[in-house]
């Protein structure tokens, strides 16, 4: 299988092309780059494995929360080439590609949302070794943030980074750690769409939209 991946959600700019599970990426952190970077990395991944876009199965896209100009880029950059080529998407939540970045089984990924809140999701590792959510995702204050069961959480993202104090308050002692510097890569991005895919989650182009999670929740306010 052949998997082109996109990820732009946050500060970093990233494409990965998986071919039969082998993976290779580009990456770079550039918060007002992204529309300069992503098509050049695709054409850098494509030309070095030696193959036409026309020879990949789908393309993932991490489909947030997170930026609204970086979820735009993603989801117009792949509707634009699956569009082109005929190809199937598969969306793939920025958070849980942060979750399946880190080395615990048990993660806490926060993206900072600005606004003084988050973007959260607790995250387990399954069997197969990819990350499952546990609960639903929200953007909502550090203070308010919902706490998974057991202990040996760890927590990863910018939201940790910005709110530390508050979230590890929080969490107590269920906390084992955290790292506020690490960022989704579209790596982790293609090792969950492959999943996806296989899992039938693929669905077409037109379809390709973004989770912004706070319009979400102003529309729950609203009614």
């Amino acid at each position: 299988m052949i998997l082109l991946a996109l990820e732009t959600a946050t500060e970093a700019c990233s494409a990965a092309l998986a071919i039969d599970g082998d993976i290779c990426e580009r990456f770079e952190v550039a918060p007002r780059g992204h529309s300069q970077l992503i098509l050049p990395m695709v054409d850098e991944l494509m030309a070095e494995a030696d193959i036409a876009i026309e020879q990949v199965d789908a393309i993932a896209f991490g489909r947030g929360p997170g930026a609204f100009t970086g979820l735009r880029i993603a989801v117009g950059v792949t509707q634009g080439i699956a569009f082109g080529a005929d190809l199937p998407v598969v969306p793939v939540s920025t958070l849980a590609a942060l979750a399946q970045g880190c080395e615990s089984d048990r993660v806490l990924a926060a993206i900072d949302a600005r606004m003084d809140e988050v973007y959260w999701g607790a995250y387990q590792r399954n069997p197969a070794g990819l990350m499952v959510l546990c609960g639903e995702e929200a953007v909502l204050p550090p203070g308010q943030i919902p706490l998974p069961e057991g202990d040996g959480w760890f927590g990863v993202g910018t939201g940790w980074g910005s709110y530390s104090a508050l979230l590890s308050e929080r969490c107590g002692s269920q906390l084992e750690g955290w790292n506020g510097e690490y960022l989704p890569h579209a790596a982790d991005v293609a090792r969950l769409g492959i999943a996806g895919f296989s899992a039938g989650e693929a669905t077409s182009a037109d379809l390709a939209m973004p989770v912004y999670l706070r319009d979400q929740v102003a529309w729950k306010k609203s009614r």
